[in-house]
């Protein structure tokens, strides 16, 4: 049964400022922090003010690439970058924070303008939605966990405990922000990731691994292409090793995962080959990326690929003597999941029911985020936030403020009940 909202709970959703939420949103979407440009700092440098603002205490520091990059464990990274800066604001107390909110500024780049019915940076609203790149993935999250600190500072309340909110870079390609993050110290008892979860509590996540293959043919001229070996039809061999792969790493998935038919995609992003259109190609370079098995270690599923597509080069006469290469640049996801029977599920659930959302269905991610990051850090670790991840990334990335609104409401219930607020 549904507890109803205390005294101070309903005080601090009567301070939650909806239509300051929006205008914030709308800030954010039009700084375009793509993933290893200047405008990711700009956008860190917006909420360092807006969290002092909402009277955090502001840690704001520029990270040392060079000794992240030569840290154990680091998640790997794909964009080139100059420079990246972590953030993290905190409600005045001592000890570690009872709830830590987690969201990203980074954003894929936008992809071919002319498919966009909106700027992708100019934050359009209509019909209750507002588009554009980032909107969904994540900015309208980060808006969210803003305005519940906001409403906090407003409200006057009082909290036995602390509130953190960590803003990270990097997050689209390895984790880079959120892995500085917790070098720094910056931690907690729990954390949401204001991730898009479409009305779920995701308790787990799927890794991802980015691969190169590399598969090599034999030149000649196209009118005597018997000649010689094409790299493209020599992949081909290789994909339909992928492809069954896939179906033997997605035959008994997890049940977290129940309606998803494929949890761990093997998915080739990009292909290159050939340099002439009359000679057959002597290589064929494709990056993608494979889905990491909840609970299984980067390395094993890396090796599994290996050995598939090692096997199926022994079994063709060409690849037997010429085998593809396989190497793994960019981003390391690992999977990642809330312990079994963690409280942090229910209370969340609780919380979103408490402001009259229907309660929660739990759930797994099928794509790698920095869930995994915290939970390998020892940190109970879930998603929940506003937006759909099938709009991520796409051309007709948007959102419903309407959700947006009622995400924020649940968490700032939540984050009075985990604080002690009074």
């Amino acid at each position: 049964m549904t507890s109803p909202l205390t005294p101070a709970e309903s005080r601090l959703l009567d301070h939650l400022d909806e239509d300051e939420l929006v205008r914030s949103l709308v800030e954010l979407v039009r700084v375009p922090s793509v993933t290893g440009t200047a405008a990711e700092s700009e956008a860190q440098h917006l909420l360092a003010r807006w969290y002092d603002e909402a009277g955090l205490e502001v840690d704001l520091w520029a990270e040392d690439l060079e000794e992240l990059h030569a840290a154990p464990g680091f998640p790997g990274t794909e964009a080139p970058r100059d420079e990246a800066w972590g953030l993290v604001g905190t409600t005045p107390g001592s000890g570690p924070p009872a709830l830590v909110l987690q969201g990203h500024v980074d954003v894929v780049p936008v992809g071919d303008l002319w498919s966009w019915a909106h700027d992708p940076f100019v934050a359009a609203v209509e019909d209750g939605r507002l588009h554009g790149r980032g909107a969904c993935d994540m900015k309208a999250g980060v808006a969210v966990n803003l305005a519940v600190a906001r409403a906090l500072h407003r409200s006057g309340l009082r909290t036995e405990r602390t509130l953190a909110l960590h803003s990270v870079v990097g997050e689209e390609d390895g984790g880079l922000g959120a892995f500085a993050t917790l070098r720094r110290g910056h931690g907690g008892e729990a954390v949401v990731i204001t991730e898009p979860t479409g009305g779920r509590l995701l308790t787990a996540n799927a890794g991802a691994l980015t691969f190169r293959l590399e598969v090599p043919g034999r030149a000649t001229h196209g009118s005597t292409r018997l000649e010689g070996q094409s790299a493209l039809e020599a992949f081909m061999v290789v994909h339909e090793a992928i492809r069954e792969l896939e179906a033997v790493r997605n035959a008994e998935p997890d049940p977290l995962f129940d309606g998803n038919p494929l949890p761990y995609a093997i998915t080739i992003g990009t292909v290159h080959a050939g340099d002439w259109a009359s000679s057959v190609p002597d290589l064929l370079v494709a990056e993608g990326r494979l889905g990491v098995a909840l609970g299984e270690s980067t390395r094993v599923a890396a090796a599994d690929f290996e050995r598939a597509v090692a096997e199926v080069a022994l079994s063709h006469p060409w690849l037997k003597e010429h085998p593809p290469r396989v190497s793994w640049p960019g981003g390391r996801f690992a999977s990642g999941r809330l312990p079994h029977g963690h409280p942090l599920a229910g209370e969340v659930a609780d919380a979103v029911e408490s402001v009259g959302a229907g309660r929660p269905v739990t759930g797994a991610a099928p794509y790698g985020s920095d869930l995994r990051l915290y939970a390998g850090d020892g940190i109970p670790t879930l998603q929940y936030g506003p937006g759909d991840i099938r709009l991520a990334h796409s051309t007709r990335e948007s959102v419903a403020l309407a959700e947006v609104i009622e995400v924020a409401r649940a968490l700032a219930v939540l984050t009075a009940r985990r604080l002690g607020a009074h």
